[in-house]
């Protein structure tokens, strides 16, 4: 009773009531939220608090909270303060406007409560600054400085280079050597001070951006209304990251000594040029990889893929799918119920494990930690083989999964399409709980086909997670669509792109079997067409690439029911 006189008689409080709880609306209110400017009572304490996970709440007796929040005043009637906020028009009225009928039908949210949305997207743009946006400036900072160092070494070497060639010469050259020489410090000025000027532009905007997420803590950390929405964001500038600049150094051709037309037999320098990749950086991602810290060696691609070795005999009718246990042996599976260990050297079978159903396998993958991991459609689970016992990882109620693949943080992630085949999502998972849903693109359109049989599914090395249904469909870790790739003219059989298992290597290239050509596609982590690895295939069903990248092709021709490795990286 005591409590209710003086939550009463608060000289703070605009209520004639007895206040209550903002939460349970039912009970006295007791405490208060700092944080969230809620009133609470002592049940519904630890419900709040549990909600807002990204919030620190500072959850206070309520005589002892902050001062009322100092609510915006309202432009177009004196004396009020805007308690509500319209969705429609996107400005704070008072209780005169709703009175006015001026916001009629239209939808009203507590201004409190908008607050939150702000504070809470000002939180997250916050964090991505921090987190993403600011690291990735200072890779690029550290990019381009050891480009001007190396570039420095480069041009120093090529000095060396044309040095050495003048020692052959005599003294009447000596005009000649110093004249190239000025060029070279020309070329490599003017290519010094473009990427010096790059670095300052970088350095400019990382310090705006610390600027920036000085501003956005101001505003999270302030219950003044009017300060809050007179920050403006300016993350999505910084979104998009500066050109890629890469300086291409002249080349000395040295001359043959004939005595006559020194300027031309000495050598003369090729050009030099500044290109600028708009794709050439990317953002910085905020989870560590067992392979942070390093970049993997840059491979370029042969010329002619070639065949290492081939497994001939794998006693299956049809061959569906293989995955890499280590660069020694490798899993398959095809038209029946047994998924088979071989020795990739000696083409040799290891071990043998059939499904606990009984049923084939529509994928099988290898874990992070080695263990097989296969989906079984027609029972609708996902199990992993572990000491050659079968465990039930997901059992999935009106969905049937297809595709599978382990992620580098040890997650799963599966497509499936629902029970009655007219829809298709994307679920990760940890261990059996469900983390994240991926199914339609930002104008609520379906991602993925459902009209196809074969669906496979693979994450690349920058986390992008890449889907062969229909055409290979990759989005980013959030689930946002970065592109659809159809196909590439002329194909090597001119027939039409049917896509079947997919794959990633260390360079972030996604491969792509393709059974009508006979081929496997490779595109960059953009989508952009590479090139066809085309030796001898006969309709290449499933794919996989060991760590050392090479490439293992499982072959479906009824006829050539082989596993290939293929090297077709330098």
């Amino acid at each position: 009773m005591l409590q209710t006189q003086n939550l009463m008689m608060d000289p703070r409080t605009s209520a004639q009531d007895v206040m209550r709880c903002d939460l349970c609306e039912t009970a006295v209110v007791q405490m208060h939220c700092d944080t969230c400017l809620i009133n609470l009572c002592k049940a519904c304490v630890g419900e709040h608090i549990s909600k807002g996970e990204s919030n620190v709440h500072k959850v206070v007796k309520f005589q002892d909270r902050k001062l009322t929040t100092l609510y915006i005043a309202c432009t177009t009637h004196d004396k009020e303060r805007c308690k509500m906020y319209c969705k429609q028009c996107d400005i704070p009225v008072c209780i005169s406007c709703i009175s006015s009928n001026q916001h009629l039908g239209h939808e009203l949210s507590k201004i409190l409560q908008v607050l939150d949305e702000k504070k809470d997207t000002f939180t997250k743009e916050r964090n991505e600054l921090n987190d993403t946006v600011y690291p990735t400036y200072q890779d690029i900072a550290s990019d381009v400085q050891n480009r001007i160092s190396q570039l420095e070494k480069e041009y120093g070497d090529l000095s060396t280079a044309i040095s050495k060639h003048g020692e052959d010469w005599h003294r009447e050259i000596d005009k000649l050597v110093k004249k190239l020489k000025a060029e070279v410090d020309e070329m490599k000025n003017t290519q010094l001070q473009t990427l010096q000027k790059h670095l300052d532009e970088i350095n400019k905007t990382m310090s705006d951006i610390k600027d920036e997420i000085n501003s956005v803590e101001i505003a999270i950390d302030t219950n003044d209304m009017s300060k809050l929405f007179s920050v403006t964001s300016n993350v999505h500038t910084y979104r998009n990251l500066p050109h890629k600049i890469m300086p291409t150094l002249p080349k000395f051709i040295p001359g043959k000594i004939q005595g006559e037309e020194l300027s031309k037999l000495y050598g003369a320098l090729s050009s030099s040029s500044l290109t600028s990749d708009k794709h050439g950086y990317s953002m910085k991602t905020t989870q560590k990889s067992p392979e942070a810290g390093s970049s993997p060696p840059v491979k370029q691609l042969l010329d002619q893929p070639e065949t290492v070795t081939t497994i001939d005999n794998t006693g299956y009718e049809y061959l569906y799918n293989v995955a890499c246990l280590s660069d020694e042996e490798i899993w398959t599976g095809g038209n029946d119920s047994t998924m088979k260990l071989f020795s990739i050297n000696r083409g040799s079978l290891l071990k043998s494990i059939r499904t606990k159903s009984g049923k084939i396998p529509s994928n099988i993958a290898v874990t992070k930690s080695g263990d097989l991991v296969y989906t079984d459609y027609w029972h609708r689970t996902v199990n992993i083989v572990k000491n050659e016992k079968i465990e039930e990882v997901i059992r999935l109620q009106n969905w049937k999964p297809k595709g599978v693949c382990s992620t580098s943080s040890g997650d799963l992630l599966v497509i499936m399409d629902s029970k009655d085949k007219k829809q298709t999502k994307v679920v990760c998972y940890s261990g059996s709980t469900e983390k994240k849903t991926i199914q339609f693109d930002d104008k609520g359109k379906p991602l993925y086909s459902f009209d196809t049989t074969c669906t496979y599914i693979t994450e690349n090395k920058n986390r992008d997670i890449c889907v062969s249904d229909n055409a290979v469909v990759v989005v980013n870790q959030a689930g946002k669509l970065r592109f659809r790739y159809t196909g590439h003219t002329p194909a090597p059989k001119n027939e039409p792109f049917n896509p079947r298992g997919i794959t990633t290597d260390s360079q972030s290239h996604i491969l792509r079997a393709d059974c009508n050509n006979h081929c496997v596609h490779i595109i960059d982590q953009d989508g952009q067409f590479l090139c066809y690895i085309d030796c001898g295939l006969s309709v290449p069903w499933g794919l996989c690439a060991d760590a050392n990248d090479n490439l293992f092709i499982a072959q479906c021709h009824w006829l050539k029911r082989q596993v290939k490795k293929i090297r077709y990286l330098q």
